[in-house]
């Protein structure tokens, strides 16, 4: 199958989000790009912030963007690789303390 919705060539594209709504596009690029600059955390920290967050919520496009620009930054492989079971943990523990919910579901309606 060489069809899918994901097409990474479309990643190039994602400055053409401001041609349907302008005024909000360009709301949202300026935040971006302060969100991004050295503050209270370095540029490159939050690079690899970004790339965990992005498998996080499974974008392939954000994936592709950290994955270069984390490793741009200077983060090794291990690094990076880290970061991602960190994603990998708080979205597997998350998973798992819904469990409580549904433990004190059943204890609701058991008694």
């Amino acid at each position: 199958m060489s069809e899918h919705y994901y097409n990474s060539k479309d990643l190039a594209k994602f400055g053409n989000i401001a041609d349907f709504q302008k005024e909000l596009g360009e709301k949202f690029f300026s935040y971006y790009s302060e969100v991004f600059k050295d503050s209270e955390l370095s540029a490159r920290e939050k690079s690899l912030i970004a790339l965990a967050v992005a498998h996080a919520v499974q974008c392939p496009y954000c994936i592709d963007a950290y994955s270069s620009d984390a490793f741009e930054k200077g983060w090794s492989e291990g690094q990076m690789m880290e970061a991602v079971h960190v994603a990998a943990a708080i979205r597997g523990g998350a998973s798992l303390v819904h469990g409580v919910q549904m433990m004190n579901k059943v204890k609701e309606i058991a008694m």
